[in-house]
């Protein structure tokens, strides 16, 4: 699968729980919308993809990219219920880094 680079280190930063590579892949300003639940910047990012590796284990799986729309479709399993589950993840990018992510 053909993944944009900071995707691709986004991936490798899950699967690997570290929290502060995965924070790295983010604009400063940058956006995620999780669970219904908004975490802005860096810093915020950091804390909540933290909390969930320790809380949850999550390894991430992509299983189809659509370059066109940057759209990643990913097996997630961890030590959540309902594990794995299949999840969208919605991404826009600028100058190599994500400035929002949407997970579905």
């Amino acid at each position: 699968m053909n993944l944009p680079d900071i995707i691709s280190k986004l991936v490798k930063a899950q699967t690997e729980f570290d929290s502060q590579a995965y924070a790295d892949c983010f604009t400063e300003n940058a956006v995620v919308l999780d669970e219904g639940k908004t975490h802005n910047g860096k810093k915020e990012i950091e804390n909540w993809i933290d909390k969930a590796n320790n809380e949850f284990k999550t390894v991430m799986k992509p299983l189809e990219y659509n370059e066109n729309e940057n759209i990643l479709s990913a097996e997630i399993s961890g030590t959540f219920p309902g594990s794995p589950v299949i999840l969208t993840y919605d991404f826009e990018l600028t100058d190599g880094y994500i400035q929002s992510l949407k997970i579905i």
